[in-house]
């Protein structure tokens, strides 16, 4: 973690210094332009009271050292007082010889100050410059005529006073702004960041799970969202450290249960010699069977390692897999449960049967387990399991319906997801994985249709595999 002043809080702090002393700045360039309109107003009023005193004296002429007295008193070279359309010339000396600036203080406009302010700032000191205001309500207007040297130094002076006082300001809001942010905003991210962390170094001990406040601001919420997500993440190594040691124990199990297979499998071929009629006609389904179980057998390391094998793929007729599956369910007629197929017998699907076969089997005999579920009892109740298909271009959709209870919600919203997608109790939910997985290998889709009615139903689509043009011709 960065230290507190090098961190997001230490940038806080010194931007708001810096933003204050910005707002500073617009509101220095209106008040210095105001200190000099005073200023200027300040030596008007002392040299009309000087005028009017002068003018009360009719024509005498002022001595010389009198005049200077009045001119030092009011730090100006030259008073004349305006009366009657008429100038009098009230005190002189060093009259200069041009005048640089000429200001009317009756009527000047705040843009306009604050411009002749700040060029007085900046480029004054040296020049001449005439100002003139009225005395008052009356008519008389007194003009002065100055360098602007003394009003130069004393806006200087009010401006290091308004930068001193503007950097307190900047400097006492930025700290009340940081002591507020950090104990409502750097303390709790600082305290989230450790959680994370001290989580991260050991995710799965229940004591390092972030404890979340219960106010109502967003870095609380966002508390209980991490509170909520490392709880889900134990969850999810807990359950992944348990497929490992189930992956490892089936692995063990695996072995042995395919050397046992391999026996039953040679003396399985034994039945072909026997006479018997009934024998004969179970004999070839036996063998189909557990030579696809030594296969199964065969294929759980590489599903442990990595994935389902790539599908190989030939045309094959769906009516012949339907059968062959319809077969291996051996649904006990006791059951009432009928089987329909719907599949036109020269429907041909380009895929892997095996694969295929393990697809339409997992469906079809969660279908079984589902309507088994009902009352045996109850007549009115129909029990179907329907297998429809049809193609469209180079598309084979195939429908597994049932007329059983339906998926739960639970069911439903984790359906693709081992060993919480499950419908029944004690069910793994892995059929409906390894569907999804056989069918996406062959660039298909699975889903879930939704039915007016109860029960159950899925939709595949088995695309073919892209012909190339030298392909199509030689078969044209």
């Amino acid at each position: 973690m960065p230290r507190l002043f090098r961190g997001l809080s230490g940038r806080l702090l010194w931007l708001t210094v810096i933003f204050v002393m910005l707002a500073e700045v617009l509101i220095f360039v209106p008040s210095v332009a105001n200190m000099r309109m005073n200023w200027l107003r300040d030596k008007l009023d002392t040299a009309a009271a000087a005028g009017i005193v002068i003018d009360g004296l009719q024509s005498a002429e002022l001595p010389r050292a009198v005049q200077d007295d009045t001119l030092l008193a009011t730090g100006t070279k030259v008073i004349a007082l305006r009366k009657d359309g008429t100038s009098r010339l009230l005190a002189a000396t060093d009259v200069p010889p041009q005048v640089d600036e000429v200001f009317d203080l009756s009527d000047t406009p705040m843009l306009a100050s604050m411009r002749d302010a700040l060029d007085t700032l900046l480029f004054g000191g040296g020049r001449v410059m005439r100002f003139y205001g009225p005395i008052g309500e009356s008519d008389m207007v007194i003009e002065l005529v100055m360098t602007d040297g003394a009003l130069r130094k004393d806006m200087l002076k009010y401006s290091k006073m308004m930068f001193l006082i503007s950097l307190l300001i900047s400097l006492f809001t930025a700290v009340l702004i940081f002591l507020a942010i950090n104990r409502m905003m750097i303390l709790p991210i600082r305290r989230l960041t450790h959680s994370m962390q001290r989580f991260s170094e050991q995710p799965e001990d229940p004591a390092r799970v972030f404890a979340p406040d219960r106010s109502r601001g967003e870095l609380a919420v966002a508390g209980r969202h991490l509170t909520a997500m490392q709880v889900q993440l134990q969850r999810t190594l807990k359950q992944q450290k348990n497929l490992a040691d189930l992956g490892l124990a089936v692995s063990k199990i695996n072995h042995d249960m395919r050397n046992i297979l391999a026996s039953a499998q040679l003396m399985s071929d034994r039945l072909t010699d026997v006479e018997d009629p009934m024998v004969r006609s179970f004999a070839p389904k036996l063998l189909r069977t557990i030579d696809r179980a030594v296969g199964y057998t065969s294929e759980v390391l590489a599903y442990g390692q990595a994935s389902e094998a790539a599908p190989r793929r030939r045309r094959i007729r769906l009516a012949d897999l339907c059968q062959e599956v319809r077969d291996i369910l051996a649904i006990d007629p006791d059951a009432g449960i009928e089987f329909q197929e719907q599949v036109a017998a020269d429907l041909e699907v380009d895929c892997d049967s095996e694969q295929l076969f393990r697809v339409i089997h997992n469906l079809c005999r969660n279908a079984v387990q589902a309507l088994t579920t009902f009352d045996p009892q109850d007549a009115s109740m129909v029990r179907r399991i329907s297998v429809s298909a049809h193609r469209v271009g180079s598309v084979v959709s195939i429908m597994i319906d049932d007329t059983g209870p339906g998926m739960p919600r639970k069911a439903r919203e984790n359906l693709f997801a081992a060993f919480r997608g499950s419908a029944r109790s004690g069910g793994t939910g892995l059929g409906l994985v390894i569907a999804r997985e056989l069918v996406l290998a062959h660039g298909g889709t699975i889903a879930l249709v939704e039915k007016p009615g109860p029960g159950t139903q899925f939709r595949i689509e088995i695309p073919d595999r892209p012909v190339s043009l030298e392909d199509y011709r030689a078969r044209a």
